[in-house]
């Protein structure tokens, strides 16, 4: 997985400067090599004169990937170059990385008679390398400029999704959530022309992390939640090696009955990615299944043992059995902890459901594959910024996508097969909304039987008591007593542990997405315009990811350590 670094930065630069920028720049790679030992740098730079070509040839001698965006074809892009030597210097870069080029973007009646169609095509340039990066490096005097393309402006980009004065789509219902693609390394400099000096709170060659949520810090390190997002980031990477012989032998591959036809090599990588996310969620659902069983398990003997004492004489060893099973329940707990099995489970599940969305957009042609923006913005945006690293993984396969190579049209008619599938064959996520749906409203059932059974004999217990009590041994009384808390017990942590699967949530949410796949099927089935189909399945994708993160954030509030053991 690669850790991606945007660059955008003045094109005249202090010649006296020049040396200790690159040691800046050059410490700062260092730093997250370090921070982040198994992710791979990578800098996406138009490779500009100046702050572009400076960091360049640092992250070239570090052995750091380069991806190259030109906002322009490349016979006109060099025209904003001073000299043969510059052109010569790129021309060299482009042979040896990879190469995305932006598509013209068209005057609206926002921008028309107001910026040229070259400002446009920068304007587009300093939104797509924000959108795609992780990290936004910035070498900048750091004022604010009413120069629309210009460095403020992409740093303000970043941190605000809003370039004044510049529009390509309509603002996000998003636009004031947090945004967790804000994070900002700024490394004062100097301009070469008149009143060149930075900012007057800033000294030249000062560095900081700024973000829109944290503002300007005060030390080298970067803020902690962004720290996390990235580390989470890592450990996606380290699991995904962990376990790469089991992802190659059992995961599921959406391309497995794929026609016969050509498919982008960038929709070939969001398949392998979805199939590694979705194998990992499965295997830390067994994981949390497991712990969950057995601690509820544990619960109900913890529980037993204790009736059983509290009305038994002559039982004395049930305190060592009381102890012994806490401590296997509190064992299994830790583990489950330590090793972030519930956390996991939740983040590549959601990563799983984000990556088929992306996977069936990007087959069915549903998204513009030379978009600058990145199309799955509003997706966890409202959640916390831990779980920006699930749309950073969505984010670096956007830039791996093919931006010249369309899917053939003949891929919409299979992804409506696959994606929505009919309900009856058993394929499509019809079919598995209506199953799950099935499944959690047996169980609830079942949760919703044991409880009034319990409570029933509790009844008939009492009952047995008031009428027979003076008629029965010590014995049998003790019996039933032990019953009557044996029987609720029994049903509480059934009941505890339904609460933690959140099965009376889920059946309302499976059946609501069947609804909507219903829905989207009809609206498929009678039109055969490829354009409205399309537009469908942007709608279906759109609730998809919604219900995603409402799952997510549902079972967050439910964590191991609420669980019945800990009671």
């Amino acid at each position: 997985m690669h850790l991606t670094v945007g660059i955008t930065g003045h094109r005249n630069l202090v010649t006296d400067e020049i040396p200790a920028l690159k040691q800046k720049a050059r410490e700062f790679f260092l730093q997250l090599r370090n921070e982040y030992p198994d992710l791979t740098l990578q800098l996406v730079t138009p490779l500009a004169e100046g702050a572009d070509r400076l960091v360049a040839d640092v992250a070239t001698d570090l052995g750091l990937e380069l991806v190259i965006v030109l906002p322009m074809p490349q016979s006109e892009y060099e025209q904003d170059f001073s000299s043969p030597q510059a052109i010569a210097q790129l021309r060299e870069s482009l042979h040896e990385a990879r190469v995305i080029q932006l598509p013209p973007v068209s005057a609206d009646m926002e921008t028309a008679g107001v910026l040229t169609d070259r400002q446009r095509q920068y304007a587009q340039l300093g939104v797509f390398v924000s959108n795609h990066c992780q990290i936004l490096l910035a070498l900048w005097d750091g004022k604010a400029t009413k120069e629309v393309a210009g460095t403020a402006g992409v740093v303000n980009y970043h941190l605000f999704s809003v370039m004044p004065g510049y529009s390509i789509v309509e603002l996000s219902p998003n636009l004031l959530a947090n945004n967790e693609n804000d994070l900002c390394y700024h490394i004062a400099c100097s301009r070469d022309q008149q009143d060149g000096q930075p900012e007057q709170a800033l000294k030249p060659l000062e560095a900081a992390w700024v973000t829109a949520t944290h503002g300007r810090s005060s030390d080298q390190q970067m803020p902690q939640d962004y720290a996390t997002m990235l580390h989470r980031l890592q450990d996606y990477d380290l699991d995904t090696a962990k376990y790469q012989d089991a992802i190659l032998a059992e995961s599921f591959d959406l391309l497995k009955n794929a026609p016969d036809l050509q498919c982008p090599p960038g929709t070939i990588d969001i398949g392998k990615q979805h199939s590694i996310a979705d194998w990992l969620a499965m295997h830390f659902q067994k994981r949390v299944a497991g712990s969950l069983i057995a601690t509820h398990s544990i619960a109900v003997i913890i529980g037993l043992v204790f009736i059983l004492y509290s009305e038994l004489s002559g039982l004395d060893f049930l305190v060592n059995v009381f102890l012994l099973a806490f401590l296997v329940g509190f064992i299994i707990f830790k583990i489950g902890e330590r090793r972030d099995w519930h956390r996991k489970y939740l983040d590549y599940r959601a990563l799983a459901e984000g990556l088929r969305v992306q996977f069936y957009w990007s087959l069915a042609s549903v998204i513009d594959i030379r978009s600058a923006e990145f199309a799955y913005d509003n997706f966890l945006q409202k959640q916390d910024v831990d779980l920006g690293w699930i749309r950073h993984v969505m984010r670096n396969l956007s830039l791996t996508r093919s931006r010249e190579q369309a899917p053939s049209p003949e891929w919409l008619g299979w992804v409506i097969k696959e994606w929505v599938g009919d309900g009856n064959s058993g394929n499509g996520q019809l079919a598995y909304y209506q199953r799950k749906q099935s499944e959690k409203a047996k169980r609830f059932k079942m949760t919703t039987l044991m409880g009034a059974l319990a409570l029933w004999i509790g009844i008939m217990i009492a009952v047995i008591l008031a009428i027979f009590g003076h008629e029965i041994t010590n014995l049998q009384r003790q019996a039933l007593l032990v019953m009557m808390g044996i029987f609720p017990l029994i049903a509480g942590i059934r009941d505890a542990y339904s609460y933690k699967r959140a099965e009376k949530e889920l059946i309302k949410q499976y059946r609501f997405m069947h609804a909507v796949f219903l829905n989207a099927k009809r609206l498929l089935d009678d039109s055969d315009d490829p354009k409205f189909q399309r537009r469908v399945l942007r709608a279906l994708g759109s609730a998809a990811l919604e219900e995603d993160a409402e799952w997510i954030l549902m079972h967050r509030e439910r964590p191991i350590e609420h669980s019945g053991l800990q009671a």
